[in-house]
């Protein structure tokens, strides 16, 4: 009932939209390979889901996969980063700089070097999941608070206790909100991999049935990406609710 509560007025605009869909499809009589109304929408999920399912535990498991990889690879560039002036200024740019080559430019490279299996997918997953958790690491780090690390340094602290103390807790709201962003593209990346080349997932599945015309299989698998990343996104916010009880009671304030 809270969450009701609470978003209430996306749930009303959203019920309204789709009625409103629904009314002009068949108001409009719109052929059904070209947009097809809600209703049948809901029903082709319910006749397809058995194969729905079987695609959507091969794209959860890219995504989780890469995910996974995505964070060691992120906390491990971003703690250099943190750690070395040198690599903040040079490695820094090129880091902004990757991030302007279409990832769907690079996926064909990938299949060539790595074939059409599992590896290349969770390499897409990576290269888009990465990045917002290197940058909102590094801001993070950057944030904490120099006084309290000044007050470590004269009491010789090391610098891992400093990270530890300081540095790394300080910087845990902004690595959540770069983990929220990077958990829901990770199932783009995995899609956009299957789309471009793969034997089951899907990506894979709306590429076969959009050259078919089956339109509403298109939207079937559609609403199961929406579903997958919304769940991916809320256990990353579960795990931050529990494990930075400082930063809840921080907003709970702010909501006063």
């Amino acid at each position: 009932m809270g969450f009701i509560k609470k978003h209430y007025p996306a749930i009303l605009l959203m019920s309204f939209l789709v009625g409103v869909w629904e009314v002009a499809v068949k108001v409009s009589k719109i052929e059904p390979w070209i947009l097809p109304p809600p209703s049948q929408i809901i029903m082709t999920l319910f006749r397809e889901r058995e194969v729905i399912i079987d695609h959507t535990w091969v794209t959860l498991y890219e995504a989780l996969v890469g995910f996974l990889f995505a964070i060691v690879i992120a906390f491990i560039l971003a703690m250099i980063i943190d750690r070395f002036p040198f690599f903040s200024k040079g490695f820094y740019p090129i880091l902004v700089t990757s991030q302007t080559i279409p990832i769907i430019s690079i996926a064909p490279l990938l299949f060539i070097w790595f074939g059409f299996g599992l590896l290349p997918k969770i390499v897409v997953v990576i290269l888009v999941g990465f990045f917002p958790i290197v940058i909102s690491t590094v801001d993070g780090l950057n944030s904490a608070d120099r006084d309290l690390i000044s007050l470590l340094q004269t009491m010789k602290a090391s610098k891992w206790q400093i990270f530890t103390k300081v540095k790394f807790p300080s910087a845990l709201p902004s690595i959540f909100s770069g983990l929220k962003i990077a958990a829901t593209y990770s199932v783009m990346g995995a899609v956009i991999g299957e789309w471009l080349g793969a034997s089951k997932g899907l990506g894979l599945y709306m590429r076969t049935t959009s050259h078919s015309f089956l339109t509403d299989q298109v939207f079937a698998a559609i609403i199961v990406i929406v579903l997958t990343s919304i769940l991916l996104y809320g256990t990353i916010l579960a795990l931050e609710y529990l494990l930075i009880p400082w930063n809840r009671q921080y907003k709970q304030e702010e909501s006063f």
